[in-house]
């Protein structure tokens, strides 16, 4: 009967145990960074309470947590299947979005979508990245041996990313960049031909370089925040420069933020302040979300934030190994894609955190406040634990190492 107990008992955590407690123990360590930098957003935005953000928080890591569970009992063969679909759902919301999308807390670009008859808003642009990704290692599996047309990768390849990447860039320039670096990745990791490849990229950067242009210098693409991109880069490179121009009192205000979470960096030293302990959190924009990092630094020390990235460390490292062992080539790609996605997206928010690159408004996975890509990243561990489970039904169906094609393709 124990024994029985126990079996359901480790049921629950379906997948790969390690990287369920990882999961978990950030999951749970998130809501004290979180409870400390939202009285920033009482206090000095006077947005709701501390307490009211918090319980806020603590309802999308249940969310999530529940939604990873979820989908771990769906087949995530069918996941595959649907992600045409549903990358063509996400493609009408972009468009929509562009047209009726709102601002939330003094956000300057519209990103987000509210759903009608409730007061939830969403960003489609997180959900569509996803279904990009998911789309493309699909049908980058099928039918793998086969060399494919040009026409064939214009339109079902090259055409899904740039469509998507059009629609992100004009309010989230940071995003869409990520969706072309993480989807050129993609490709070379789904073996497509180098020549394609290269390809892509030489029009991409052509592309880039010519919507830069026209948009600096002309009207004719209204409403777009390349002017605010700039300025970015601008403060950015003014903060690396040595020279007296960085003690100009306008440059100090363009870099205010980044000044703040360096501080508050250099003032948590070694062991931090504690818990709460915050100083600078209420004089740090957005420090419940893109600047959490320098939130934790300052009061968990760089110890606590060793600690953290650690745990980050663990959880690519875990991906990679099922990815390793996923005989599935589908299932094996589907993985290092969204550790790669996981893993970008934590690298540029602490590279955003100690002034290494521009601020690009990218949240901490599974730390930063907010639903929508709080979600989106659970919903990608969900699928990459889902995999982790199959590899020994795999094995036991026979479907080793070398696997067939017709398998191959078979399971996508």
């Amino acid at each position: 009967m124990d024994e029985q107990n126990t079996e359901n008992r480790i049921e629950l955590l379906k997948g790969d145990k390690v990287l369920w407690m990882v999961i978990l123990v950030i999951s749970i360590f998130s809501i004290f960074p979180v409870y400390s930098a939202s009285s920033n957003l009482e206090y000095i935005v006077n947005n709701g309470t501390t307490t009211g953000h918090v319980i806020k928080h603590m309802f999308f890591v249940v969310l999530g947590l529940v939604i990873m569970r979820v989908v771990g009992m769906i087949k995530y063969e069918y996941i595959g299947k649907l992600s045409s679909i549903l990358l063509g759902l996400m493609i009408v919301l972009l468009v929509v979005t562009m047209f009726t999308g709102q601002t939330i807390d003094g956000a300057s670009a519209s990103r987000w979508l509210k759903i009608p008859g409730t007061p939830i808003s969403f960003q489609p642009s997180s959900f569509a990245f996803l279904m990009l990704i998911i789309y493309l290692c699909r049908y980058l599996t099928k039918k793998i041996t086969r060399e494919r047309l040009p026409i064939e990768n214009i339109m079902y390849i090259f055409g899904p990313i740039l469509l998507v990447f059009v629609l992100v860039a004009k309010d989230n320039g940071s995003t869409a960049l990520m969706i072309l670096m993480v989807s050129v990745i993609v490709l070379i990791i789904g073996q497509l031909h180098w020549k394609y490849i290269a390809g892509f990229i030489s029009s991409s950067v052509v592309a880039i370089v010519l919507f830069l242009i026209i948009a600096l210098n002309t009207n004719l693409i209204g409403g777009n925040r390349v002017h605010t991109w700039m300025s970015r880069i601008e403060t950015f490179t003014s903060s690396k420069a040595k020279t007296a121009d960085v003690d100009d009192e306008s440059v100090k205000a363009k870099n205010y933020q980044v000044m703040q979470a360096t501080a508050a960096i250099v003032h948590g030293s070694v062991t931090g302040m504690g818990p709460g302990k915050s100083a600078l959190k209420q004089m740090l924009p957005q420090s419940a979300s893109d600047f959490i990092f320098a939130v934790i630094v300052e009061e968990y020390g760089l110890i606590g934030a060793a600690f953290l990235i650690s745990l980050y460390l663990i959880m690519i490292i875990r991906i990679v190994m099922i990815a390793s062992k996923m005989p599935a080539f589908f299932g094996s790609l589907l993985v290092l894609s969204l550790g790669v996605m996981i893993f970008i997206q934590l690298s540029v928010n602490i590279a955003v955190a100690v002034n290494l690159i521009p601020v690009t408004g990218q949240p901490l996975p599974l730390i930063s406040y907010g639903g929508t890509s709080m979600l989106v990243t659970y919903l990608q561990l969900g699928i990459i634990l889902n995999i982790s489970s199959r590899i020994q039904i795999y094995d036991e169906e026979g479907m080793g190492k070398k696997q067939s094609v017709a398998e191959i393709n078979d399971i996508a």
